[in-house]
């Protein structure tokens, strides 16, 4: 979904800064700074979202592979960060640190600290000159002997300009559009979107105390390289072919991605309805540059490690009737329109597509159409999507669950249009373009509103535009138990708003047990901090119940909680209803509370610590009267500074300057 930047009230020009400026070329980094060759060899630290463990457990996903950060691991490389400022490398690494290699022998070295037979690496390397990107070498040594040659590619990274963005170093801003720099701007303008990641087997399982190196080699193509995180997992046999089903194999499907599978793909198909037998894609790598359209269909891999769909974007003669103008790889219920698809089981396959531009009209998503009654989506692994998984509803009825989408060009997944009664749970989403889970409840001509939705245990890292977790209208949807982290730009970790044309927030909106890292980071349009949670009534009232409950704040570069409203309509809509309760808020930048709209919320037994402004921020509706249009309630058990640093019933600092918080710590 497009997070399309709207005017909140008046504002000051900002000036982005030059940073992004040499991001094409060799970052100005001294060799001499790098460590010696023999750097000391810590122990494997564990981390989730950058944290030790401890602090967030039991919050989101559990998944099979163990986190460990360059910035923790030894290194000949240089340590880039912290820093939180968007368009640079530093702000969109997990942790907002990462470590750079800046000529041939720097390495990165991982001390596993459980059995590993594959692993995952996330990085960055320079975009080409054309925007198009190069490919460059790191090798990949195990206990000194180098086992592989990884190629980094820069070709899905490197997004320029504003929304919906190009791949044009050179591109200029929209004229006539709204921007905070001053004019001329640097080039590149805006570069984002600078990591991605890829995957490794490494031919074997090496154990605990074994020594995993990236080095860069001689002859390297990239001027540098960044390594962000590496996650370590040992990987299961393939699995055997279910009983009762029939191999793609016997209908001519090539498992070396030589020749196109679509065909035998859909033939399998047609001929496991008529039997009622499940569809099995036995390991192997097979082409596929279109969607494979299911109903009432079982199609299962041999697990996501081995069974690879993998196909390209191509163009379209004539833009198809869902007014796409490419393919790509994808599998589709029919859509609403169409009757939907129910009883559909997708498990244990990749997508690995190859879209690495942002066209909104295009269906090039992983997982799409209308797939409801009774389905499942699990076991997948969704990479270089448009969109991981997209849903248009009126449709009911599906579990989500242990999929990860990682480098999406837009949004990880979205619930669209009407959709009601789908959990996603315990899904990892990496470096998604747009949300990271997103409910938009669209108006439309039913009527339907997007109602009783969950996501819950899901972890949600590093998206470069928007929230992690965003919910734009809707009836009695829950947000429970996520682990959210990092947002990069024009969101934060978790939101609520009336935008873009959304139903009302009817009934309860339940954001419950969450943590929240990293989270409110600076608006770069409105040069305005947001909230860890932010609450922001657009286009209309929010007077549905909003309850926040027994979460978790770590660690905000500005707010822990903002309500807001656009400046034109200040006086026109209010946020009302809003309780949060059982809350520990561990470092803002500036307040606990920031209030930029008229109504009301209560607080009770929300502890706050390492607070870098007053706790309350209440500037209401700006007409200032002496009482803020906002009613702060503070009821019982409010640890802090809550009533001696809260300034004036109408105190209002209109952006208050930034205090860096200690890192999160256990709360006693």
């Amino acid at each position: 979904m497009s997070p399309v930047s709207q005017l909140l009230f008046r504002r000051r020009p900002v000036v982005i800064g030059t940073v992004v400026g040499a991001l094409l070329a060799v970052p100005g980094l001294s060799a001499a700074a790098t460590a010696s060759h023999h750097p000391p060899q810590p122990a494997p630290v564990v981390t989730r979202a950058g944290l030790d463990p401890a602090l967030v457990q039991g919050r989101g996903a559990t998944v099979p592979f163990i986190e460990q950060e360059a910035e923790n691991a030894a290194t000949t490389g240089e340590k880039i960060g912290p820093g939180r400022e968007a368009y640079t490398l530093p702000a969109e690494a997990s942790g907002r640190t990462a470590v750079r290699l800046n000529q041939a022998g720097q390495y990165v070295e991982f001390t596993l600290s459980k059995p590993a037979n594959a692993l995952t690496l996330r990085y960055s390397i320079p975009d080409s000159a054309s925007g198009g990107g190069l490919r460059s070498p790191l090798d990949v040594l195990v206990n000194g002997k180098r086992t592989k040659t990884m190629t980094l590619t820069s070709e899905y990274a490197w997004l320029y300009g504003m929304y919906p963005f190009s791949n044009d170093p050179n591109v200029d801003p929209i004229p006539g559009w709204w921007k905070p720099e001053p004019d001329p701007v640097a080039k590149p303008f805006r570069p984002n979107h600078f990591y991605d990641e890829q995957r490794l087997l490494l031919g074997k399982t090496y154990k605990a105390g074994d020594k995993v190196r990236f080095q860069v080699p001689a002859g390297a193509a990239a001027a540098w390289t960044v390594l962000d995180v590496a996650d370590f997992e040992l990987v299961a046999s393939p699995l055997r072919q279910p009983a009762r089903s029939l191999s793609v194999r016997l209908f001519g499907a090539d498992p070396t991605g030589q020749r196109d599978a679509a065909p035998a793909i859909d033939a399998t198909i047609a001929v496991a309805k008529k039997l009622g037998w499940t569809v099995f894609i036995p390991p192997g790598t097979y082409q596929v540059n279109r969607h494979i359209v299911v109903d009432k269909v079982t199609v299962q891999g041999a697990g996501n490690w081995w069974t690879i769909i993998k196909g390209k974007v191509l163009p379209l003669a004539e833009p198809a009737p869902d007014k796409s103008v490419h393919s790509a790889p994808g599998f589709y219920g029919k859509y609403a329109d169409a009757g939907g698809s129910t009883k559909v089981h997708l498990s244990d396959f990749a997508i690995e597509s190859d879209v690495r531009e942002r066209i909104d009209t295009d269906q090039v998503n992983g997982v799409g159409g209308a797939i409801g009654g009774g389905s499942t989506i699990q076991n997948l692994y969704l990479h270089h999507t448009k969109v991981g998984i997209w849903l248009d509803g009126p449709m009911s009825g599906l579990l989500i669950k242990n999929n990860i989408v990682t480098d999406a060009v837009a949004d990880g997944m979205n619930l669209h249009l009407g959709v009601s009664n789908v959990r996603a749970t315990n899904n990892f989403v990496r470096n998604s373009g747009d949300d990271g889970l997103a409910m938009w409840s669209e108006a439309n001509a039913a009527g339907l509103a997007n109602h009783d939705n969950v996501y819950d245990h899901n972890t949600v890292q590093t998206p470069v535009l928007a929230n992690n977790i965003a919910i734009y209208g809707g009836r009695d949807n829950a947000v429970t138990d996520n682990l959210v982290a990092d947002p990069i730009r024009e969101g934060s970790t978790l939101h609520a708003g009336s935008r873009f044309g959304s139903t009302p927030f009817e009934g309860t909106l339940s954001f419950a047990r969450n943590t929240t890292v990293r989270g409110g980071p600076r608006d770069l349009n409105w040069d305005l901090g947001l909230g860890a949670i932010w609450l922001y009534a657009l286009q209309s009232n929010m007077s549905g119940k909003i309850e926040v409950t027994d979460s978790s704040f770590l660690d905000s570069t500005y707010n822990a909680f903002m309500f807001v409203v656009d400046w034109p309509v200040k006086d026109d809509y209010a946020l009302t209803n809003v309780a949060f309760r059982n809350i520990k808020v561990d470092g803002t930048g500036t307040n606990v509370v920031n209030a930029r709209v008229g109504g009301w919320a209560t607080f009770e037994n929300v502890d706050a610590r390492n607070v870098g402004a007053p706790f309350v921020n209440n500037c209401g509706t700006f007409h200032f009267t002496g009482t803020p249009e906002f009613d702060v309630r503070l009821g019982t058990g409010n640890d802090g500074n809550w009533t001696t640093d809260a300034g004036s019933p109408g105190h209002c600092e209109d952006r208050p300057p930034v205090v860096p918080p200690a890192p999160p710590s256990p709360w006693n």
